[in-house]
């Protein structure tokens, strides 16, 4: 890998981090303000909500700069929706903030893969890179819920400067200090990531052009018969990711009688086995032989639907890890033949702008099934076996589309292919 791959990397993981520690404290403001239980899921729908309003203009951002730059501004978008819970602002309205830095961020954070590395290069670094986001959500899930917690917040608490007063007076206020500093040192590797001399033709301004050239972006990659299959399975993978977070917090909470704090770390269990499973599939599963992972999205649906059968933490442990592992192995070859196509088809901003949109929206559709399932007191195990037999179900679909498509035309000559 050339060195500025690990510049890229540094920035990703501590700006994931601080993303996902941020979630976590919100969470717990939302509960110190008694907001009953179906509100806690808009968190993340408010987050990503972003990434499909923008996604006509962020890719089109993203290449009019330098992509360090971009990601650069979009930290410092990060910072003041995290800056403005100091000043009693609503969780769910910072978190939305914070939400169109990360917008903004990803476009830029993909594309630039494509720029410094050839298409041989890709799988290798979707698997370091989801890896470390992987790691990024576990820490910051670890880190979130020890950051309310009451051992480390009083410990933040008493740090004392002297001669200075701080003003930080609460264990909420303390832990978005901490964010801060992480948010910070993102934006510091982002200054040091170098020049790709990728330089594209210049950017359309007016937005009713952009949404035009997006929505003809979107069908062009839906149409490729590689890129209809990528983007089908990581647009169901990332809206299911979303839902389960919440899914396994809510399920360690009732289920295995776990306080808040160590639920968050039955989440991080999940991203533990993502981490291993990114980097076992980097290693093993080469960018011509990505679209033989499918049929283990269609095992963690099976695996997922168990979770309703499980109540005790010794079985809860490995199968958490398990989820993990099949849906790391699978995403990652799939993230990269994505971003491929993309790159060969359009250019890399506006090609990773089709793929947040459409995962974005399975999120956002996927998260507000869930709330409205919440709302109707829908029993939990009902709903885990509802989520499992959806995921089984759409990836066996996938996997059909993709026989059909292959008896049309051996699709699989494409990868490789040099960008048109």
């Amino acid at each position: 890998m050339k060195r500025g791959f690990y510049t890229i990397m540094a920035a990703q993981f501590f700006s994931s981090l601080a993303d996902n520690a941020l979630l976590f404290v919100a969470i717990d403001l939302l509960t110190a303000m008694k907001s009953p239980a179906w509100i806690t899921p808009l968190l993340k729908f408010l987050f990503v909500l972003f990434y499909v309003l923008l996604a006509a203009f962020v890719g089109a951002f993203a290449d009019s700069l330098p992509k360090g730059r971009v990601m650069f501004i979009a930290n410092m978008i990060k910072i003041t929706g995290c800056a403005l819970l100091f000043y009693d602002l609503h969780p769910l309205a910072a978190y939305a903030i914070v939400g169109i830095g990360a917008a903004v961020y990803s476009p830029a954070k993909y594309g630039i893969l494509t720029e410094l590395l050839p298409p041989e290069k890709l799988v290798a670094a979707n698997g370091w890179i989801e890896g470390l986001t992987i790691a990024s959500i576990i820490l910051g899930t670890v880190l979130g819920g020890a950051l309310v917690g009451d051992h480390t917040s009083a410990l933040l608490l008493g740090i004392d400067l002297p001669l200075i007063d701080t003003g930080i007076d609460t264990a909420p206020e303390a832990a978005l200090c901490v964010i801060g500093l992480f948010y910070l040192l993102a934006a510091m590797f982002n200054l040091r990531i170098p020049l790709t001399g990728c330089v594209y033709p210049h950017q359309e301004r007016n937005p009713a052009r952009l949404i035009e050239d997006f929505a003809n972006c979107c069908v062009i990659l839906w149409k490729d018969k590689l890129g209809q299959i990528s983007l089908a399975v990581t647009t169901l993978f990332w809206g299911t990711g979303a839902t389960l977070q919440f899914i396994v917090l809510e399920w360690a909470k009732t289920a295995l009688n776990m306080s808040y704090e160590k639920a968050t770390s039955m989440v991080g269990l999940v991203g533990v086995g993502v981490t291993v499973g990114a980097i076992m599939s980097a290693r093993m599963i080469t960018l011509r032989q990505s679209l033989s992972v499918i049929p283990l999205g269609i095992a963690m649906g099976v695996l997922v639907m168990a979770m309703a059968f499980v109540h005790t933490t010794w079985l809860a442990y490995p199968m958490l890890i398990f989820i993990g592992v099949l849906s790391g192995f699978f995403v990652v070859p799939m993230n990269a033949l994505l971003q491929h196509r993309g790159h060969v088809l359009m250019s890399a901003g506006h090609s990773i702008a089709v793929q947040n949109f459409n995962e974005n929206l399975s999120i956002l559709t996927m998260l507000a099934v869930y709330s409205l399932m919440l709302r109707l007191h829908l029993p939990l195990n009902v709903i885990i076996i509802l989520f499992g037999l959806f995921l089984a179900g759409t990836m066996l679909f996938i996997a059909r589309l993709h026989a059909a498509n292959q008896r049309e035309h051996d699709s699989l000559a494409l990868i490789g292919e040099h960008k048109h």
